[in-house]
């Protein structure tokens, strides 16, 4: 892949990625919850998820997709009754003060995210708008899905960092169970809003 191609992808892949929506929400309320530490493990789920819905676009599933629109819609109700449970579980989440090393009783799981990407189908567009828009054909069909896959990998990266970052730099400004009932009770609302970019 040139390199003219290849910048033009990171730029339509990094818009995908540090925009608003389910998986910034979900790391944010994470990492101001958690820490940034402790939230990792639900950024690399993240990460692995689009890994597997663009391997599964680039090699043919995706299509399926475009094919069969009940396919489609049956994502968008998986999706958005997914994203609606985990919008509940940060409003309703207790408040936790933790003292310096403290392990919280239950953070946010690596598959939580990977879930959430698998029945995305905001996911599934972005991977199929990527692989449409950036692969080769014939031989080069491959390495072109490589590059895509490093640079969704790259930009997913950067912008989990920052919105983990985002979210931790809540977390320690927060300081009184009201402001987190506050914080929290906006985030869940935020990511339940994240319903109607499905439906958009």
């Amino acid at each position: 892949m040139e390199l003219s191609l290849f910048l033009s992808m990171l730029g339509f892949l990094w818009v995908a990625a540090i925009t608003p929506g389910p998986n910034n929400m979900l790391l944010t309320a994470s990492g101001a919850n958690f820490g940034f530490i402790r939230s990792i493990p639900l950024m690399i789920g993240i990460m692995i998820g689009m890994q597997i819905v663009l391997i599964l676009v680039a090699f043919g599933v995706g299509g399926l997709i475009l094919l069969y629109p009940s396919l489609h819609l049956f994502l968008k109700i998986a999706g958005s009754l997914y994203l609606l449970w985990l919008a509940w579980k940060i409003l309703t989440a207790p408040y936790e003060k933790l003292e310096p090393g403290e392990v919280p009783a239950k953070t946010m799981p690596f598959w939580q995210g990977g879930l959430l990407q698998v029945i995305n189908p905001k996911a599934w567009l972005m991977a199929l708008g990527a692989v449409a828009s950036f692969s080769l054909v014939g031989d080069a069909y491959r390495g072109s899905v490589i590059a895509i896959s490093f640079g969704m990998l790259l930009v997913n990266l950067v912008a989990g960092i920052a919105w983990l970052g985002f979210g931790s730099l809540i977390g320690r400004l927060l300081q009184s169970p009201r402001a987190w009932r506050y914080f929290n009770v906006a985030m869940g609302l935020l990511t339940a809003a994240c319903v109607l970019l499905i439906w958009h």
